[in-house]
């Protein structure tokens, strides 16, 4: 159901789509790389809380800033009523009350990956142009808990979104023979008919 439910912010920052489902996965890997670059912390529970943090809306549904201004949903029982359908409902809960309470240097972590994940979103949408991304990045970056994430915030805003791909200095972008086949390379040999003799004409 996660993957059928939007993420609801996007219609307020007029540009973008997104599932719920999209924004947990991309949120665990963030809680996974926080972790590894953290001290003593469990690195699968940080994972865990990532995963299940948005869980609840597959039954409640999105409601961003706006909506929670005049709606409130019962988070609580839609927790309780998806524990007992789960063989694991009890873990489920209890993972879902520590990622609540942000007591734990876990659930920090894993609160500081979901703000990542949409300063991430942010960016992007700020180097297509829109307008309205600073203004919701300032919000975003105040909500962080840890120095990790602060300092992570600041360089994803520093940096072109799309330099993890495209790098100006290549020359691949130009002759397209920095990597892939070089057509002036000799052919491989051909396998003929007879899988256990090779034809090597030219």
């Amino acid at each position: 159901m996660l993957k059928k439910t939007p993420r609801s912010g996007f219609q307020f920052l007029g540009s973008g789509a997104e599932s719920v489902a999209e924004h947990s996965y991309r949120t665990a890997m963030i809680g996974y790389a926080l972790a590894k670059m953290s001290e003593k912390v469990d690195c699968s529970r940080v994972v865990m809380m990532c995963l299940f943090h948005d869980l609840p809306e597959a039954r409640i549904g999105d409601l961003n800033y706006v909506n929670k201004k005049y709606v409130q949903a019962n988070e609580e029982k839609a927790i309780a009523d998806l524990a007992a359908t789960l063989p694991f409902g009890r873990e489920y809960q209890e993972t879902l009350q520590e990622f609540g309470e942000q007591d734990s240097p876990e659930a920090r972590l894993a609160h500081d990956a979901d703000q990542l994940e949409m300063i991430l979103a942010l960016k992007e949408h700020k180097d297509l142009g829109n307008r309205y991304a600073d203004e919701w990045y300032s919000f975003a970056v105040r909500r962080l808990q840890t120095d990790l994430a602060k300092e992570l915030a600041v360089t994803i805003w520093e940096t072109d979104s799309s330099l993890w791909w495209f790098d100006t200095e290549s020359d691949w972008w130009v002759t397209g023979k920095e990597l892939g086949f070089n057509k002036e390379e000799k052919q491989p040999a051909a396998v003929s008919e007879d899988a256990n003799q090779v034809d090597d004409t030219p």
